[in-house]
């Protein structure tokens, strides 16, 4: 064996020391005599502790491994789910910040994006187009099919019709708002 040479501080002379010696990890299957040099996690509840395989040993225990193995399948879910986001707790959107608006604007000291906060006011201040008019007239939410527009135009008639009115002028008005914003709503659904 080779030997390292060291010199010692306080005398001329030379001190000699063996190297370390590796000790070789033996493989923690039953009946194996190869080495130890890979590691596997001993269970689910023991992600830290390992046993130490050979390599023909570990690939077999890697072919079985299961870390699932004795859960059910709402625990199983309950698992996943907690390992998307981290085992970090979360909330639905927007129940912590409810009280709170969001808003575009930003402070700019220096008025960098001067131009660009006023595209952004003006979008914000834009008319309606006419498809967003007959929603809102309507009382409707974007994106809406054929058979939820013709319901909401049932309902609306029915409610708004002059003769239900008795012959209401602000009612006729407004059955006539509703026509013709499912008109314009109908055609840009069809088309």
């Amino acid at each position: 064996m080779k030997s390292s040479r060291r010199k010692d501080p306080w005398h001329d002379s030379f001190l000699y020391e063996e190297p370390p010696v590796q000790k070789i990890r033996p493989c923690d299957h039953p009946g194996c005599d190869g080495a130890g040099e890979f590691r596997a996690p001993r269970s689910r509840q023991q992600l830290n502790e390992y046993y130490w395989f050979c390599l023909d040993h570990v690939r077999a225990y890697n072919a079985s491994w299961d870390f699932y193995k004795g859960m059910s399948v709402d625990d199983i879910e309950r698992e996943l789910r907690q390992s998307t986001t981290w085992d970090r707790q979360t909330w639905p959107l927007g129940s912590k910040t409810s009280s709170r608006r969001f808003t575009f604007e930003f402070h700019d000291p220096l008025g960098v994006f001067e131009e660009e906060a006023e595209e952004m006011r003006k979008a914000r201040t834009r008319p309606l187009t006419a498809e967003e008019a007959a929603l809102q007239c309507l009382e409707l939410q974007a994106p809406i099919t054929v058979k939820q527009l013709k319901t909401r135009y049932k309902q609306l008639v029915k409610q708004h019709h002059p003769d239900a009115n008795g012959g209401d002028k602000q009612a006729e008005e407004k059955f006539k708002e509703i026509a013709h914003a499912y008109k314009v709503l109908l055609d840009s659904l069809t088309a």
